[in-house]
């Protein structure tokens, strides 16, 4: 593991701790970036997680049992470089139930892949991910984000570069909004990284699919040059220090 990765191990015991509305107390980052259970704490991702949609209602199974509403679906959309990486990142995350490339917080309706590679639309290229808060948390979500891309450079991760390439949470509610913008801080409070984190924390906007053959593309082509030049090595990567968190 680097140095970096090592000061943001450290940092992250920190960075979640404040978010209890009823307490400023340290908290550890392992039992925030867990789904929480039986906990009393009032973090924005156990607020999701305890919410139950609207106009929900018990069900009875075939014996008469009342069954609690399942917990609703979380969405967040997030930017990190090509979205191929992302995509294949978050599709092994366990809690994770889709994860879909596309394109948003441009100026062009419904751009094609080749508008958005322009640089002249404004969209960045990101990923439509749905999680089950009951199993994995908004913290831990953003984690592996933070931890899988460099968040300190401006329109590039590696090779790719361009405002389309741009680091940029996309919130979805105004829990998530406060949530992001208050880890952002934290990493950058204790200097997690050596320059500061640049992501874009904005509302999602004119967000649309990718073309289909951007769907699935890790898998459905393990074998290409860009997939074992760039994607297989961070998934190795990924793999190894996220084994907690991978489907089983």
């Amino acid at each position: 593991m680097s140095h970096k990765h090592v000061k943001l191990v450290c940092l992250l015991a920190i960075s979640i701790a404040q978010l209890s509305s009823s307490s400023h107390k340290l908290e550890a980052l392992q039992s925030e970036s867990k789904p929480l259970k039986n906990s009393t704490s009032v973090s924005p991702s156990a607020k999701v997680s305890e919410t139950i949609q609207e106009g929900s209602k018990r069900k009875t199974n075939r014996q008469g049992t009342k069954l609690m509403p399942a917990t609703p679906l979380e969405t967040i959309t997030v930017g990190a470089g090509c979205f191929w990486c992302v995509e294949a990142v978050f599709q092994e995350v366990e809690g994770v139930v889709s994860v879909k490339s596309g394109y948003c917080n441009g100026t062009v309706p419904n751009p094609t892949y080749e508008q958005v590679s322009s640089g002249r639309t404004g969209h960045a290229e990101v990923c439509q991910i749905v999680f089950d808060p009951a199993k994995v948390s908004l913290g831990k979500i953003l984690h592996v984000f933070w931890r899988t891309h460099d968040p300190t450079s401006l329109n590039r991760q590696g090779a790719d570069k361009g405002t389309q390439y741009r680091s940029g949470i996309y919130y979805h509610t105004d829990e998530q909004r406060k949530y992001a913008e208050l880890y952002k801080k934290k990493l950058n409070d204790v200097g997690a990284f050596e320059k500061d984190v640049v992501t874009e924390i904005k509302p999602v906007e004119n967000f649309s699919f990718a073309e289909d053959y951007h769907q699935n593309y890790f898998k459905n082509n393990p074998n290409g040059g860009y997939c074992r030049a760039v994607i297989q090595p961070k998934m190795e990567k990924f793999r190894a220090a996220f084994a907690d968190v991978l489907k089983k």
